[in-house]
């Protein structure tokens, strides 16, 4: 049961490693972000970002959660391809610092990260 256990964790964290590679790749083939939105990509990574926060911050184990930074670097990489095929890589600054604030701001206060992922 638990080499299936093993199998089933690493077999995810390969999955999430190569599930956002095609879409990276077709908006580097076509120099393109068109078809991307950008509100939605945006909920994602905030998505990703607070249960990743909420794992790390209760100390949950590592394997339980490790697919979220792989998946919230992908998300970072096609934010700053939206930006750099719009031709516009400055404006990608304030979401990538609101990322990087948000992970603080989290953990400032318990009932803060609580408010943001309740049980």
């Amino acid at each position: 049961m638990e080499l299936l256990l093993g199998f089933c964790n690493w077999s995810t964290l390969g999955l999430c490693a190569a599930l956002k590679l095609p879409q990276i790749s077709a908006v580097l083939g076509a120099r393109s972000a068109r078809g991307i939105s950008l509100p939605s990509l945006l909920l994602e990574l905030g998505g990703f970002l607070v249960f990743l926060r909420y794992q790390w911050y209760y100390e949950y184990p590592l394997l339980t959660y490790l697919e979220y930074p792989i998946l919230i670097t992908q998300d970072l990489i096609l934010l700053l391809c939206v930006f750099h095929f719009n031709g516009d890589v400055k404006r990608a600054a304030p979401y990538i610092a609101l990322c990087v604030s948000a992970w603080f701001i989290l953990t400032l206060q318990k009932w803060i990260l609580d408010l943001a992922m309740p049980e």
